[in-house]
């Protein structure tokens, strides 16, 4: 199995250039504006434009307001939403895109494979260490032990991640793709083009093992 790579908290033009260039298959865009990463609809545009085929863009939302996703998707060629807050499922849905939603992976929080039967038109899941209704990009990895394993839809591991865990984190729980932000940035917001090719090369390492 191919494991997929997604780099998320793109701010710059040259940065997504950089994670495509490397081999990601998706960015992330941030319009949670308490957020070091959030990035405005024009800028995010912009950094669109520079990306070639093939490189899905995703926009993350955190209990927005439907009025501020549908202003995003005027103007960003988004393929795909990701919703980091509270969000029921209704408030997910009547977008014209497929989404992903955050699943906490925190003490106190509802188990992962609970959170999930609430959002049935997700196309996947994204397991992050934030709590519930938290932003992520923490840079701290949860308890991998607490992996779900199948539950029916791709999920993505985030949380953490870095050129010198990912390939761990890989073989210990086999996901469908993984999710990095502030393991391959010098500043938040700002990624380092280097680590961001040492987490490819280290997801490439044991993709098909």
């Amino acid at each position: 199995m191919r494991t997929r790579v997604k780099v998320c908290g793109i701010t710059r033009a040259e940065d997504a250039a950089a994670a495509a260039a490397s081999g990601a298959d998706a960015i992330g865009l941030v319009f949670y504006p308490p957020s070091p990463r959030a990035v405005g609809a024009e800028t995010a545009a912009a950094i669109c434009r520079v990306l070639p085929p093939f490189v899905t863009v995703v926009a993350l939302f955190l209990d927005a307001a439907r009025a501020d996703v549908e202003r995003v998707l005027e103007t960003v060629p988004v393929d795909m939403l990701q919703f980091h807050g509270r969000e029921p499922a209704v408030d997910c849905e009547g977008y014209g895109r497929r989404y992903i939603k955050a699943l906490a992976m925190a003490e106190g929080e509802p188990d992962p494979v609970s959170q999930a039967a609430r959002h049935p038109a997700a196309s996947g899941f994204l397991l992050d260490s934030h709590a519930l209704g938290g932003a992520g990009g923490t840079g701290t990895a949860f308890d991998w032990g607490l992996y779900p394993g199948d539950i029916g839809r791709p999920l993505v591991l985030a949380g953490g991640l870095h050129p010198g865990n990912v390939a761990e984190a890989i073989e210990r729980t086999q996901p469908w793709a993984v999710d990095v932000s502030s393991g391959v940035e010098s500043a938040p917001g700002i990624k380092d083009h280097a680590r961001i090719e040492a987490f490819v090369r280290e997801v490439e390492r044991v993709r098909y093992q």
